[in-house]
C-alpha cells in the first residue's frame, strides 16, 4: 500500500543515519515497529500493576514516615 507522509527531513535523515537503515521507507518502516513493540510492552506492564493491586499485605502497624526516618541509607 502505498502512502504519502509529511515528514521533516531532518529528523528521516538523522534517523536514517541513526538506524544504520538503507531506504527512508525501512526507517519508516523500522520506526514503527519499534513503536508499537514498546507500546505494548508499556500495556503488558501496566496490566501487571493493575492486577498486582489489593494484593500486597503490609504488616500489622506499618508506618512509612517513620521507616524512612530510620533507613540509614536513606539519608
Amino acid at each position: 500500500m502505498s502512502t504519502y507522509l509529511a515528514l521533516e527531513d531532518a529528523l528521516l535523515n538523522k534517523a536514517l543515519q541513526t538506524g544504520g537503515l538503507r531506504t527512508r521507507k525501512e526507517t519508516v518502516t523500522k520506526a514503527l515497529e519499534e513503536f508499537i513493540q514498546r507500546h505494548q510492552k508499556q500495556r503488558r506492564q501496566q496490566r501487571k500493576i493493575f492486577l498486582a493491586m489489593g494484593t500486597i499485605e503490609f504488616r500489622e502497624g506499618w508506618n512509612s514516615k517513620t521507616d524512612r526516618q530510620d533507613c540509614k541509607y536513606c539519608r
